[in-house]
């Protein structure tokens, strides 16, 4: 790979937060669980009690709390204490980090899939 790729690969991962330093949860790992990526997708329009996020899933409120205490570790969610009830709401810029480290790579997969395609269709002759 040239030193051109490898600066552009490591900034790529420095902006996805692969450091040591970064938050206890890496975000591919906190996004691949199906449940966690509902969670997000509710909460990324409005701020949310748990009482409330429980009430969307068949699961009990401990559990909701785990996925919720899993998507903070990871950056992906802000909580709010509000009186005695605290409060939740998307965390949007990381999944934006992980974006544009990920358009990066666009142009390979683009790539691989027209010489697929022209491989499909060449064999279909």
């Amino acid at each position: 790979m040239g030193e051109h790729y490898q600066r552009k690969a490591s900034k790529i991962y420095e902006g996805l937060n692969m450091d040591p330093s970064s938050p206890k949860h890496d975000v591919f790992q906190t996004i691949a669980d199906p449940a966690r990526r509902n969670l997000l997708q509710l909460l990324a329009d409005k701020e949310m009690s748990i009482a409330a996020i429980t009430e969307h899933f068949p699961i009990s409120r401990t559990a909701v709390n785990k996925y919720l205490q899993v998507l903070a570790d990871a950056n992906l969610v802000i909580s709010q204490k509000i009186g005695r009830e605290t409060r939740y709401r998307l965390h949007s810029e990381p999944m934006i980090e992980l974006k544009e480290g990920l358009s990066f790579f666009e142009q390979y997969w683009d790539e691989k899939l027209s010489a697929l395609k022209q491989f499909v269709e060449s064999n279909n002759d």
